[in-house]
């Protein structure tokens, strides 16, 4: 291996100006480089983003980008909203190639190894690594599009050994209307797909920090083409959540969803479903997929921060400090540190390992919609001699 590389072939950028056309002129400065070579953004739902859509083609012209908006942003320093954050790429050390999903719902097999083949072409003509052993995929989805699912089970069939992360776009919590960004638009019912090649050191992780307790609930009724549970235990699904959990059916909010999560158990693992909302029948909206039968095993946060620490502290061991991480953390990770009053100090803990992303509706990991995660890759400082 090489030394550590002196000159960052990776650089991150933010700006917390609400004019969309000022935010993206700072971004443009801050990410000025003569071989930059592709923008990964991520913003807040409040831009008007028609508007920033055009400045950000007037301000990286020629320049290929790819985004989302959020449901917050990891940013430079931390934790922020309403601001938009982005990473420029050295087009020596990554060859990025963006493929777009338009139908998610007809996005079949053929459709994947053709746009994965796609990919693997226009970055193996970069010639900037081999492919297999140094190259991962992103996917951005439109978070309120219910086809998750569907999409990453048929995408990770045909990438065989490139490992996959990425999250859902969200809309700062107003659960309106999400958004992903190919090609100077920002587009709904959509997803992007992002393949890096590069000859730098990475690994691909998601880790979250819950605990199973002995409860369980079976959903009884549900309608998973719209991931709402009409009863639990063959009751009212609010009624019986909230009776599981010791809360008046009223007092349901984001916040208790974010600290009494409910998981799934696949194999030996548990894999969080997060309730989006109750609805007015005292049905439960979620955000990942939930069918007739399953059962769903009461979860309890434990040490969040703590976990994620022994994370890094293993993917570091061997990588070393962390050219840069780009992380998908889910919202309610966020709302669970603001309800223990840590966001100050997961903030740090993010600045420290250098990441930048965006809290999420939703993360993927090699073909799993999952949620409560923090999902991401660890890109590091040195390179590989071919």
């Amino acid at each position: 291996m090489n030394a550590p590389l002196i000159q960052s072939p990776v650089r991150s950028a933010m700006s917390s100006s609400r004019d969309a056309r000022l935010a993206a002129r700072e971004l443009a400065q801050q990410l000025a480089h003569p071989d930059l070579g592709f923008v990964l953004f991520f913003c807040s739902a409040e831009y008007e983003l028609d508007t920033l859509s055009v400045a950000l083609e007037a301000a990286f012209p020629g320049i290929r980008m790819a985004g989302c908006t959020t449901a917050g942003e990891l940013t430079p320093r931390g934790y922020d909203q309403g601001t938009v954050t982005a990473l420029g790429f050295d087009k020596n050390l990554f060859a990025i190639e963006v493929a777009l999903v338009e139908e998610l719902e007809s996005f079949q097999l053929t459709n994947a190894q053709q746009l994965v083949d796609q990919l693997i072409s226009e970055c193996r003509a970069s010639k900037v690594a081999p492919i297999k052993g140094h190259s991962f995929a992103l996917t951005l989805l439109d978070g309120l599009s219910s086809q998750e699912e569907q999409v990453l089970v048929t995408l990770d069939s045909v990438l065989g050994s490139i490992p996959h992360f990425g999250g859902s776009a969200g809309d700062d919590i107003h659960l309106t209307g999400t958004h992903v960004y190919y090609e100077g638009a920002f587009r709904t019912q959509a997803a992007v797909v992002v393949l890096f090649n590069t000859p730098l050191d990475f690994e691909v992780f998601t880790t979250h920090h819950m605990r199973s307790l002995n409860e369980k609930l079976v959903v009884t009724q549900a309608d998973p083409s719209t991931r709402t549970v009409y009863e639990l235990n063959a009751e009212p699904a609010a009624l019986e959540y909230a009776r599981l959990i010791g809360v008046a059916p009223e007092a349901l909010d984001f916040n208790t969803f974010a600290l009494n999560p409910l998981a799934v158990r696949i194999g030996q693992d548990y894999f969080v479903r997060s309730i989006q909302k109750v609805n007015p029948d005292l049905s439960l909206t979620f955000y990942c997929a939930v069918e007739n039968g399953i059962v769903l095993t009461a979860m309890q946060p434990e040490g969040m921060l703590n976990n994620l620490g022994q994370r890094f502290e293993q993917i570091e061991a061997t990588m070393g400090k962390p050219l840069i991480t780009i992380g998908c953390d889910c919202f309610l990770r966020r709302l669970e540190a603001e309800c223990h009053g840590r966001s100050a100090e997961t903030s740090e803990f993010l600045v420290e390992h250098n990441v930048v992303g965006f809290n999420t509706y939703g993360e993927q990991y090699d073909g799993m919609h999952i949620n409560q995660t923090f999902t991401g890759v660890v890109i590091g400082q040195n390179q590989h001699d071919y």
